[in-house]
């Protein structure tokens, strides 16, 4: 571990993508193999192959996309980063039902608070960008909701549009922040903790994932989760702190430090999943992509929502307990 840590940057992130690929193209293979295989026929299995292949891609596409965010450095990750947000944050509006009269609410939220918000993470001004949606952004939202003057489902409509930025905007924003943090001795490293953060969500969720459809435990919320059961989430985030302390080598911290980011990271990324799944039930679908919608919502939130919550979370608290400088 210590000639690991002892290379350098750029030879780290080489090593890292070469372990990464590799693996991608095992399983995508082992796969391919399994699903040639001749078996009786199964809707069961047929099911949870297509589940197994949607999953397979979606960490293809978000592996290549932080390879993109890698070259591209900084700036150009927190511009790959906002265009996520606004394309999640439409997605969740789609499906909303907003009105006519938020239409001065939705551009202020599409068109001065998102890209502000980026732009004080590519500045690095993080204190205001701590503040700007919690405290300014849920002032201003219900002004410019009241001044259209329509006084119907007022409060619900608002909550609505308030609870799409702080997921899709405020809280994926802190991903790209990430990359630009500098601990002394670590200058110029952020994006290990980006890559850090997407890896062990990851690997929890999918323990998380694979435990509930093997393992049929009671679920502790069965009306909008079948499948999150204490067992699974339990295992998913020990899986996901064992994970983080394999790859502490690549991070500022020790090996029990990253293995307790770990954890908090990953616990904290399933709880928000499970949120989201209550308001994908409360919307009355069973995906944010609505294929038959117009507006063009692909899924996207589906894939990023847990990192919406899992982001901020270990933001704020590797900047508090190492006093990044920043």
């Amino acid at each position: 571990m210590r000639s690991l840590r002892s290379l350098a940057a750029n030879e780290q992130i080489a090593l890292l993508f070469l372990i990464l690929f590799g693996l991608l193209i095992l399983i995508s293979i082992g796969g391919t193999l399994y699903s040639l295989k001749e078996r009786e026929p199964s809707q069961r299995r047929d099911d949870n192959w297509r589940q197994f292949r949607r999953d397979l891609k979606a960490i293809w596409v978000g592996s290549c996309l932080f390879w993109a965010a890698w070259i591209s450095g900084p700036v150009g990750a927190t511009l790959l980063f906002g265009v996520f947000s606004f394309l999640a944050l439409r997605e969740f509006i789609t499906l909303m039902h907003t009105t006519r009269a938020d239409h001065r609410s939705l551009i202020l939220a599409f068109f001065v608070l998102l890209p502000l918000q980026y732009v004080l993470v590519g500045t690095r001004r993080f204190d205001i960008f701590s503040v700007l949606i919690p405290v300014y952004g849920f002032l201003a939202i219900p002004v410019a909701s009241a001044l259209a003057g329509d006084p119907r489902h007022y409060l619900e409509r608002n909550a609505k549009i308030q609870w799409g930025i702080m997921v899709c905007v405020y809280g994926l924003s802190h991903a790209p922040a990430l990359l630009l943090l500098d601990f002394k001795g670590y200058e110029g490293r952020g994006a290990f903790l980006l890559f850090f953060l997407v890896m062990v969500v990851g690997v929890g969720q999918i323990v998380q994932q694979v435990v509930s459809r093997s393992q049929r435990r009671r679920p502790v919320a069965r009306r909008i989760s079948r499948s999150f059961s204490l067992q699974s989430w339990w295992i998913g985030v020990l899986a996901a702190g064992l994970t983080g302390a394999l790859l502490y080598w690549i991070t500022p911290f020790k090996a029990g430090q990253a293995l307790v980011m770990a954890i908090i990271a990953s616990a904290s990324g399933m709880m928000g999943g499970l949120a989201m799944k209550a308001l994908k039930r409360d919307a009355g679908v069973v995906y944010w992509g609505n294929r038959s919608s117009i507006t063009g919502a692909i899924g996207l939130l589906d894939r990023v929502a847990v990192m919406c919550f899992a982001a901020p979370v270990f933001f704020h608290s590797v900047r508090w307990y190492f006093k990044a400088s920043i």
